[in-house]
């Protein structure tokens, strides 16, 4: 009978969600975790949970590698998996956007994840088994008004991964994207606090239509029939960093499989017809 490989994983975006599910369960199932937040209450939080956790800002490239030294020292250098997590989404039209709050999105949802794996990837090179697993989304490969920053960082981690995975071939190091569709998690509160602060709303051409999203994100939970807890994220989790044989992708939810073979089998406008009703 096959034993699963004991792992030695960081984790991103640990306050809440999917992040906090998956630091729980896989410390749970044996592996050495260590969780990570970028403010110190949640750390202190975590801590008292019985996790390690250290504090780490996506957005902070000396924190990250601040991060990165803490969970080699933490793991005695047996650290050999990352699961890419940490993210938030900025809702808005994009011309309403500015440069730097489109900036700021990419900081924290690319260039941190960026900064973060290719610091670790030469320590993983040294491990006889190591394991890269991002947490993408449906949006990142599906557009949908009113997401285009979110859209954008999460289309180019999808593209940044699938050339990362050719450029790690001939290594033991095995990398998979997750691509979640709508999960039950505390997302739409922080997009929600970013659309206020980058979107001038009452002088938007979409105003009217903001209040929509407005409603939408201020709901503490979700009417999609098809959303899911963080914990429908796990299995797929497991699978990437446990089998011999990952997945490339792992889809979550059944719009997100849905949409993923239509996009496939019709031409773009009719996508464009379904998405924005989606939406």
């Amino acid at each position: 009978m096959k034993t699963s490989p004991t792992l030695s994983i960081l984790i991103t975006g640990c306050s809440s969600g999917i992040g906090y599910m998956a630091a729980h369960a896989l410390k749970k199932r044996g592996h050495e975790v260590v969780a990570s937040c970028r403010h110190a209450d949640d750390v202190k939080r975590l801590t008292e949970e019985g996790l390690t956790c250290i504090m780490l800002d996506l957005a902070d490239e000396e924190s990250i590698d601040h991060g990165v030294k803490q969970a080699l020292e933490l793991t005695e250098n047996r650290l050999n998996a990352l699961f890419n997590n940490g993210a938030y989404g900025l809702p808005g039209a994009l011309e309403d956007l500015s440069t730097q709050g489109l900036r700021e999105q990419f900081n924290t949802n690319f260039f941190g994840w960026h900064h973060l794996t290719t610091q670790l990837i030469p320590h993983f090179r040294q491990q006889s088994y190591a394991r890269i697993v991002q947490n993408s989304s449906v949006l990142g490969f599906a557009a949908m008004k009113y997401r285009g920053a979110y859209n954008s960082s999460k289309f180019a981690i999808e593209g940044w991964t699938d050339t990362l995975r050719l450029e790690l071939a001939d290594t033991h190091i095995r990398v998979s994207l997750i691509e979640p569709g709508a999960i039950e998690t505390q997302f739409r509160n922080n997009a929600l606090a970013a659309f206020r602060h980058w979107i001038d709303i009452e002088h938007s051409v979409h105003q009217q239509e903001y209040q929509s999203q407005i409603d939408r994100l201020s709901r503490t939970q979700s009417r999609n029939k098809y959303a899911l807890p963080a914990e429908s994220c796990l299995p797929p989790l497991i699978h990437a960093l446990e089998s011999d044989n990952p997945k490339l992708r792992y889809r979550i939810t059944k719009p997100t499989k849905i949409i993923a073979i239509l996009k496939r089998l019709l031409p773009g406008k009719v996508i464009d017809k379904i998405l924005l009703k989606s939406s």
